[in-house]
Parts: structure tokens; sequence; C-alpha cells
């Protein structure tokens, strides 16, 4: 596919996606959803991909969601007509509904509004800059707030999100209370935000991608079941999982390493 709304990048093991509509903060449309449906799919079926970095182009959003302009002209509409046809935005942006297993680190900068939260609600890590903010405006304007927000539920505390839901337009997450609620595991400074993903996921990508997608699977997966059959599955997964991981490293010269390296968060 000929990409018109995103720019792809893949190199050392890292797929590195930005979102590329910056004269409409980087909101989505249904080409971009076409995009994101066969990149996810694209990005999980290539072996030579270990990891992601998920961004958006610089301006004032990493995303405000739904091109609410564009979607009201002919044939560009996001959801189909038929109501019994017509499919949540997510099932095309979220790389966990394309089952894609590859390990995402998004990076958030700006206004990350509404639709936003398909992306950031099926991300592994997620980091923000200083100045993002957070929030879901469509009480605002009438609508009801189910999909993004019961997305964040897995993510946020329960308080928080509808906080965020029913306030709407009237008040946003900051960076610090992002972080403090769970939302993103790490604040950066603006201009050191892209650079600060790509180190995450290029660690990530330097581990056996047996090992990571696996892990990546498993937990989300556990999402959608009760807690003995969650335990059950993963034990699965690690039988099948650890045979072709272990060998993709030299255990012996791991352990024999006297100085480790690590950083404390």
């Amino acid at each position: 596919m000929q990409f018109e709304t995103i720019l792809v990048d893949k190199a050392d093991h890292v797929a590195t996606v930005t979102i590329n509509r910056p004269e409409a903060l980087n909101s989505f449309t249904r080409r971009m959803l076409e995009e994101f449906d066969h990149l996810w799919k694209d990005i999980g079926e290539d072996d030579l991909i270990h990891a992601v970095v998920l961004r958006a182009a610089p301006g004032r959003a990493f995303s405000t969601g739904v091109d609410v302009k564009l979607a009201r002209e002919p044939d560009q509409a996001i959801m189909h007509d038929n109501i019994w046809t017509a499919r949540d935005p997510g099932d095309f942006l979220g790389p966990k509904a394309s089952r894609c297993w590859k390990p995402v680190v998004t990076a958030v900068h700006g206004m990350a509004a509404g639709g936003a939260f398909y992306w950031i609600n099926e991300s592994d890590i997620i980091i923000c800059s200083e100045e993002a903010t957070f929030f879901d405006p469509h009480v605002t304007y009438g609508m009801t707030a189910a999909l993004e927000p019961i997305g964040a539920t897995y993510r946020m505390p329960l308080g928080d999100v509808l906080r965020m839901a029913l306030l709407g337009n009237d008040e946003r997450i900051s960076a610090d209370t992002a972080r403090r609620i769970g939302l993103v595991s790490e604040v950066v400074p603006l201009d050191q935000l892209w650079a600060r993903a790509d180190e995450l996921a290029r660690i990530i990508a330097a581990k056996p991608p047996a090992a990571t997608q696996g892990t990546v699977r498993a937990i989300w997966e556990s999402l959608d079941l009760p807690r003995s059959a969650a335990l059950a599955q993963g034990l699965k997964y690690c039988q099948v999982g650890n045979p072709v991981g272990v060998p993709q490293v030299d255990r012996a010269a791991l352990m024999a390493d006297k100085a480790k390296r690590f950083t404390v968060r």
C-alpha cells in the first residue's frame, strides 16, 4: 500500500510509524483507518520487526481523533451507514485489534483527545512530553463517550476515566497527572520525546522476539479471561514460546556478565 496519511520507516528491527496529518491536528480519516489496518497486519507478519515506535507529526496535537469535517463528505464516513455492518474505528487503528503482538512504544505530544485513545489504549509503553494533555470531548458535543473510555479503563483508574469522560472539554489531564494515574510511565521534554521512544524500542528490539511477542500476547489476551483461565493459558504460552526464545540468547554469557548495566526508574 502507498501510504498517504502515515509515514513508516523500518530499520534495525524497529518500525517507526508517524501519524502525518499535522495540518488537521493529526486527526484520522477513512483513508488512515485503511492504512493502519494494512500496516498492523504487515508489521505483525514481518519477522524482521521486533518493536514499534508510534508517534505523530510535530504540531499542537498527537491526535484529536476523527476528522469530523472530512467525515461529513460523501464516501468519507468513518463507519458504515448500515448499523449491522458498522465497525468500531479501533478495529482498524489498534495493533492488538489486528492481532499484531509486536511491542509498541507510543510517544505522545500536545493534545491527545477522543479517538487518540484508540492508539493509546492498545500501546504497551506510553511516554509523553511535558506539555502533553489528555481529554475526551465527546459529551461536550452531545455524543456518548463509550468506546475510547472503556478501553482506557484497562490503563487508568475508573474514577479518572469517568472524570475525563464526563467533564469533556472542560478539563484536561496534564502530563504529571497522566504519570501519577498510570496512563503514561515517563514524562520527558518535548525535544527528547522521539529519541527516548526510539531508545526504549531499540532496547526491546534487541531482546529475543519470541519472548517479547509471547509476553505481549499472553498479557493482553489475559485481560479477556478470568484469572485462573488466564494463568492456565499463560503457562501454555510459556511452554510453546520458551523453547523458541531461549536458544535466541547466550544465557551463559548473560549470567557471566559481572558488570550488568541497567537503569533505575
